[in-house]
């Protein structure tokens, strides 16, 4: 084991922390404010929505050299990943608009 697993295994190690502190905090805090937890309910359940819909219209076709050794791409696979890849894509144009939007809602006040 040189330097770079070791590197490696500790940013895995602090990944996993931070997104256990990220997602636990909010909901011990919100315990205080259950409406908070309805917000939060919502924003999950929106982006689940749209993951199913994403991860429906993605195509499982895999090219006859990613089937084979090192990446050993299932058909499952590569519809979970083209999910993903759509869900990023509509979530990033939407906090552009959103963005967009703000700037002209200021400008406008």
């Amino acid at each position: 084991m040189d330097t770079y697993d070791i590197l490696l295994y500790g940013a895995y190690l602090l990944i996993i922390v931070g997104a256990a502190v990220g997602i636990l905090m909010p909901l011990i805090k919100s315990l205080d404010n259950p409406k908070g937890l309805l917000k939060t309910g919502i924003g999950i359940i929106g982006i689940g929505l749209i993951f199913f819909i994403s991860y429906s219209i993605s195509s499982n076709e895999v090219l006859p050299k990613f089937e084979a050794d090192p990446f050993n791409l299932t058909p499952g696979l590569s519809q979970t990943v083209g999910g993903v890849l759509t869900t990023t894509y509509i979530l990033a144009i939407l906090a552009l608009v959103g963005i967009v939007f703000t700037e002209f809602n200021k400008a406008i006040k």
